[in-house]
């Protein structure tokens, strides 16, 4: 493993000076980091989103549960794995409560005044405004997917279990995948290269995809139909989706649900004092039987039974990484409804940057790949990016 180097520029200032200066001159507006230690000195500058461990600071999970976390002893499996890639954490990242829907402060720097997205907000946020070149987040939802779309940068979901969760506060344990944000698919291709020491895919000349087209707003309708287009253009086969993913996408908020309320019960038992969408999900879960819940893993096994197999014929599946641009306001943190059917199968996706709406916000697209096959469809990620910035 040959370690990370940065993918915006490897002159002086050094990378970690660049970051400390970038995020004093944005910081205040944007709000995007919880806590802030720089080391002396290192390599790749790292943000953490506020559910995953780092030694010596606290895990609060944005959340008045856990405002008085103790630092914690040492990091998440996660952690200790970018370290050895030659990444240097340098703070934790804004996160909704627990990682649900409630939003933290953070703005948007690719749309002022417009939500990043959510969960994994601060680290979207702070990657698309330069402040660091890699954040990690979490994806339960569209957590990761649906900011990177929001905020104009690109984002890796691994599939579910690539890296141990240990010194995760998770949510829904058969759900819950890492992710990572950069600023474009070539600079995650690098990272994940460096993460797991698997040389990076040469680009495929011509990518078979999948073209998924559920409805969505006009513009990101338009903006999948150019992405389509230029893909052709470039020697790219496209089919359209043959499969529904109606009844995986209603399957999948059901196990959210249930687990939740399992995982976190410590937080069900205090939740009066817990957001309202937080507290909402809590009890729907827990009044979710058992049936219920093992009919919705059971759809779950059948739609992967039904979808998987068809990527052994093409390199990715092709949509939408969110419903549209992002919403005006911080109130709300966007739909995720794109991403459930294919978290629910433990899927990997990247949302790709190069996109965007009339009045400028930014639109990514979706590519979600075979189980495992994070390289593959890191290269094909990487021909997608080239198409849509010509």
């Amino acid at each position: 493993m040959t370690g990370l180097r940065a993918p915006w520029s490897l002159r002086e200032p050094t990378p970690l000076a660049r970051s400390r200066a970038r995020i004093a001159e944005t910081e205040p507006r944007l709000q995007a980091w919880v806590e802030l230690n720089f080391p002396a000195d290192g390599p790749v500058p790292l943000g953490v989103k506020d559910i995953i461990d780092v030694a010596g600071f606290p895990t609060r999970c944005g959340s008045p549960l856990r405002a008085d976390a103790q630092p914690a002893e040492s990091d998440a499996a996660i952690v200790t794995a970018w370290r050895a890639a030659g990444a240097v954490p340098v703070g934790k990242t804004v996160t909704t409560e627990f990682a649900y829907f409630s939003p933290g402060p953070t703005d948007n720097p690719s749309a002022p005044g417009h939500t990043p997205g959510g969960s994994s907000s601060g680290s979207a946020a702070a990657v698309a405004a330069g402040q660091v070149p890699l954040a990690l987040g979490s994806q339960t939802a569209g957590s990761v997917t649906r900011p990177a779309s929001f905020c104009g940068v690109a984002s890796l979901v691994m599939s579910h279990g690539r890296f141990p969760m240990d010194g995760v506060t998770g949510l829904s344990p058969s759900l819950d995948s890492h992710g990572v944000f950069a600023a474009g698919v070539t600079d995650l291709a690098l990272a994940f290269s460096a993460l797991t020491g698997e040389p990076e895919a040469g680009l495929p000349t011509r990518p078979r995809l999948l073209l998924w087209r559920p409805s969505v707003e006009p513009e990101m309708r338009a903006a999948v139909d150019l992405a389509a287009d230029r893909l052709a253009a470039a020697g790219a086969v496209l089919d359209e989706f043959p499969a529904s993913v109606a009844a995986l996408t209603a399957a999948h908020p059901v196990v959210m649900a249930y687990e939740a309320a399992r995982e976190r019960a410590a937080e069900l038992a205090q939740v009066s004092r817990l957001s309202v969408p937080l507290a909402t999900l809590l009890r729907a879960g827990f009044e979710t039987t058992e049936a219920d819940y093992a009919a919705a893993q059971q759809v779950i096994r059948d739609a992967r039974a039904r979808i998987v197999p068809l990527l052994e014929s093409y390199d990715a599946i092709l949509g939408p990484a969110a419903l549209g641009p992002a919403p005006a306001g911080l109130h709300a943190t966007g739909d995720p409804v794109l991403s459930r059917p294919w978290q629910a199968l433990g899927l990997p996706a990247i949302a790709v940057p190069g996109l965007s709406a009339s009045d400028g916000r930014p639109l990514g697209v979706q590519l979600v790949g075979g189980s495992g096959a994070e390289t593959a469809l890191l290269a094909v990620g990487c021909r997608v990016e080239t198409a849509l910035r010509a």
